[in-house]
């Protein structure tokens, strides 16, 4: 089951690709000296930002836009940064110089304040994507499948996989969150789904590729990632957010649940292991997208969201492999309930 293979990767690439405190272009001096000055005057050239000059409460309620105008609007410094790069990207362009990063981002063109337009699309679509799928699924069991007289489904991974669908849509709504607006509580809702999402998906692949359906046995083996996992998501949002030791952390659980997954589909007579297959070998793939970072096309398509765009039909392609294997198991056990009362 490469499902959770994917979005392993989406997490592992979230905490690989992390934002840097420090770039080519926020090291510029010219730049820098566009930022300060702008926060003292609040203008760059001919373009102005009442934000700079005004007081930080906004003044009374009824005078106050409404809370969906202001979402569109960034405070002072985001502004500045925002101008101050775009003017220096243009003079860059002049001389022929190629793009550089500003505070660990490419120079993306803003869409309705969305910071990254073409990320957040993606990864709308792929929350839908993922929406479809796990709704497909519960049709699939409940609807189409035979069921037990207590009307539950003979499928032993259906509580697993509900939880993983929603795991899943939550860590794409923070991703679509994040890249709209990169701030620290977004960051940190974007890297604490990311982590939750990964380790969970590490007890699945574990639970699944060796067949554990015995519950004692389901809980020995879930107990330490969980905590772990809950460990370490409070550690980076309450005490330290390492981006170095994140990464190693998402690596070890991304890594082990792509090997796991790899040898139960080289070992394992699914009918529908080309799929598993096509999931785990075009991920991989795609990862490169993310090795050969380049400058957003146009200011909306860089690696990244183009590796985004990819992840959707591999999420189709995911779902209809877990709908297959809740067929293929309840095939299965039918058979051999019918043997046994024979």
């Amino acid at each position: 089951m490469a499902v959770h293979y994917w979005t392993a990767l989406f997490l592992l690439l979230s905490c690989l690709f992390s934002t840097s405190n420090a770039s080519a272009g926020d090291a510029d001096p010219d730049y820098r000296t566009c930022v300060s000055e702008c926060e003292i005057s609040g203008c760059v050239g001919q373009v102005c930002f009442p934000q700079c000059n005004s007081s930080s409460d906004g003044g009374p309620w009824y005078i106050q836009e409404p809370l969906y105008l202001q979402w569109k609007k960034w405070g002072c410094q985001g502004d500045c940064r925002y101008q101050c790069m775009v003017n220096r990207e243009r003079e860059r362009e002049t001389l022929g110089q190629a793009p550089v990063k500003y505070h660990g981002k490419w120079p993306f063109k803003r869409v309705l304040g969305i910071q990254e337009p073409a990320s957040v699309a993606f990864s709308v679509l792929n929350l839908a994507m993922h929406f479809h799928g796990w709704l497909s699924f519960f049709i699939t069991l409940y609807y189409k499948l035979p069921l037990k007289q207590d009307k539950t489904a003979y499928y032993e991974y259906v509580g697993l996989w509900h939880i993983y669908g929603l795991l899943s849509m939550n860590s794409w709504f923070w991703s679509a969150v994040f890249h709209s607006r990169d701030v620290d509580l977004t960051e940190r809702l974007d890297y604490s789904s990311a982590v939750a999402i990964l380790g969970f998906s590490l007890i699945l692949a574990i639970l699944r590729t060796f067949d554990i359906r015995v519950e004692a046995t389901r809980v020995m083996v879930s107990a330490p990632i969980l905590a772990f996992v809950t460990t370490h998501i409070l550690y980076i949002n309450f005490y330290k957010l390492d981006y170095g030791w994140n990464m190693i952390v998402c690596v070890a659980m991304g890594v082990t649940q792509l090997f796991l997954w790899a040898r139960w589909a080289a070992v394992s007579s699914h009918p529908s292991n080309w799929k598993l297959w096509v999931v785990v070998i075009a991920g991989g793939l795609a990862m490169l997208l993310e090795i050969y970072d380049f400058p957003p096309y146009e200011g909306y398509f860089d690696a990244h969201s183009i590796w985004h765009a990819a992840t959707i039909p591999l999420t189709i392609l995911w779902w209809s492999f877990i709908r297959d294997d809740a067929e293929f198991r309840t095939s299965s056990l039918l058979k051999k309930t019918k043997t046994k009362a024979k």
